[in-house]
């Protein structure tokens, strides 16, 4: 609803059985300029995620252009657009240099270049840690970031394309405080309940939408990047 009411058209994929997971929907896929990427998943559980999606792609009238085969694995929270012509990738505990390698030759086409930053270690392989858990864009030149665990080489990247840099706030980081969806530049929703990385995302000119996530969100580790799969943006 608060989406639809930002002016977003809504594919709601159906829920699975047993398949809690799947309300992320972010990570079984990627959606590039000519279709939807496939992923194989490194959680035993999400294995069969990536083909109920692509049932939902195919309802949307979304193609799928390939798919991971082989030792190949990734998880589509580990991929940020940095512009229409670079995709940065983390390499981490989900996302592995073979499933990078494959899906850098399946966007070549498109001219797209991969880039990869090493995603911390952090609480380990058992604790789920995407690249958009310490990074969210926000528009071209805005982006939120929890620095304590952005690798340096991300951080020197923004820098180097002018991108500002919001701090995220240490004590709301466990609240999804960095897990912000940016509906169009400068138009953000993220978790209810951090009122100071809200105010910093103000101060930069964001307008900022809240919803209640208690559940849904902190208690699962999936804010609004996470319930949502991009699938076309003007």
């Amino acid at each position: 609803g608060l989406l639809a009411g930002l002016g977003c058209e809504v594919e709601v994929a159906p829920a699975v059985d047993g398949l809690v997971d799947a309300t992320y929907a972010r990570d079984p896929a990627l959606v590039t300029g000519r279709g939807a990427i496939l992923f194989e998943m490194a959680k035993p559980i999400r294995r069969a995620e990536p083909e109920l999606l692509a049932e939902a792609f195919e309802k949307a009238g979304v193609p799928v252009l390939g798919r991971l085969t082989g030792d190949a694995r990734a998880d589509g929270g580990d991929f940020v657009w940095l512009d229409a012509e670079t995709l940065l990738v983390g390499r981490s505990y989900r996302t592995n240099d073979e499933g990078i390698r494959q899906i850098a030759e399946l966007v070549e086409p498109e001219g797209v270049r991969v880039t990869s930053v090493d995603v911390p270690h952090d609480q380990g392989p058992e604790h789920v840690l995407h690249l958009m858990s310490f990074l969210s864009p926000l528009a071209p030149d805005l982006a939120a970031v929890y620095l304590p665990l952005a690798p340096v080489r991300l951080v020197e990247e923004l820098h180097a394309r002018g991108v500002t840099i919001v701090p995220v706030d240490d004590a709301e980081y466990a609240t999804m405080a960095c897990n912000v969806l940016a509906v169009r530049p400068r138009v953000v929703v993220m978790v209810e309940g951090n009122p100071r990385t809200r105010a910093a995302l103000e101060a930069h000119g964001c307008e900022v939408h809240t919803y209640a996530g208690s559940e849904i969100s902190v208690k699962g580790d999936g804010g609004p990047t996470c319930l949502t799969a991009p699938l076309l943006r003007d």
